[in-house]
């Protein structure tokens, strides 16, 4: 993966992004109620470059999601325990049951990527997770689950720029680990690792779909359209929810509690309104 080439995508206009953003999720929801009444397994792995914008489009898929049947999945350092297991053991709890929809922010690629370029797992390691890879996720795919793969890509420019945004800023400054920063000076380890789990993983089946990242509201409305594409999901007409009238004759027997016994949070928006 070398840096991208030639202009840098144009800006997607804000009100376009929005209008865009807001119909595909309407349709993800929908998806999802499909999921849930048919019993499907949805497998969604986001990888690639720190700061490609993985998460911020994992939340816009997310975001009016049922959280009872969409989980997202970001596995810290394993465990003592964990090293000692088959390397795929941990990953395989958190895979989808019926009805479900389950979104990776990194997962068992950890071992080609970060892991291979820090020096965190073998050789004998990393290559026995290359030559197992294929197999773990042909046996997914021949199960039912629908597994898609997702390489978000960035150009070594717009990722330190975006890394210089984040030390300036105290809300995301957090999202900004030493392994990120140490990523700007392997910027080459790193694309060489991905070329290689590229060559062994991206099979018939289980291809990876790159989405070019140089313009996050771009990426995010390319991911969402393309989950809705790479699923064969249809319409399900949702069930009619009557609401009942209340009731003409009311409970008098009750009493609420005296107000002035509870505790309320202070009313801080009404000095907003004054202002």
């Amino acid at each position: 993966m070398t840096p991208h080439e030639g202009p840098a995508p144009r800006k997607l206009q804000k009100r376009a992004y929005e209008r865009e953003l807001r119909r595909l999720q309407a349709e993800l929801v929908a998806l999802q109620q499909w999921v849930i009444a048919t019993g499907e397994r949805v497998c969604l792995v986001f990888e690639g470059r720190d700061a490609a914008g993985k998460g911020s489009a994992i939340k816009r898929i997310t975001e009016y999601l049922n959280p009872r049947h969409a989980r997202i999945v970001a596995l810290p350092t394993p465990t003592d325990r964990e090293r000692t297991q088959w390397y795929f053991q941990r990953y395989v709890e958190h895979l989808p049951a019926a009805g479900e929809i389950v979104l990776f922010d990194r997962s068992w690629y950890n071992r080609a990527g970060v892991e291979r370029v820090m020096g965190f797992c073998t050789e004998q390691e990393y290559h026995r997770f290359l030559r197992q890879t294929p197999d773990f996720e042909r046996m997914l795919v021949e199960d039912g689950m629908h597994l898609i793969k997702y390489w978000f890509s960035v150009s070594d420019s717009e990722q330190e720029a975006r890394f210089r945004s984040r030390a300036q800023d105290p809300m995301r400054r957090w999202k900004l680990s030493p392994m990120d920063v140490e990523s700007i000076t392997r910027w080459e380890e790193y694309s060489r690792a991905k070329d290689a789990m590229f060559a062994a993983t991206d099979l018939p089946g289980s291809r990876w779909v790159t989405v070019e990242s140089e313009d996050k509201k771009r990426s995010r409305i390319n991911v969402l359209h393309d989950i809705l594409e790479r699923i064969p999901w249809e319409y399900v007409e949702p069930a009619e929810i009557e609401i009942p009238e209340r009731p003409a004759e009311r409970d008098t027997a009750y009493v609420r509690p005296d107000r002035d016994e509870m505790l309320f949070a202070a009313d801080v928006a009404a000095s907003l309104e004054r202002r």
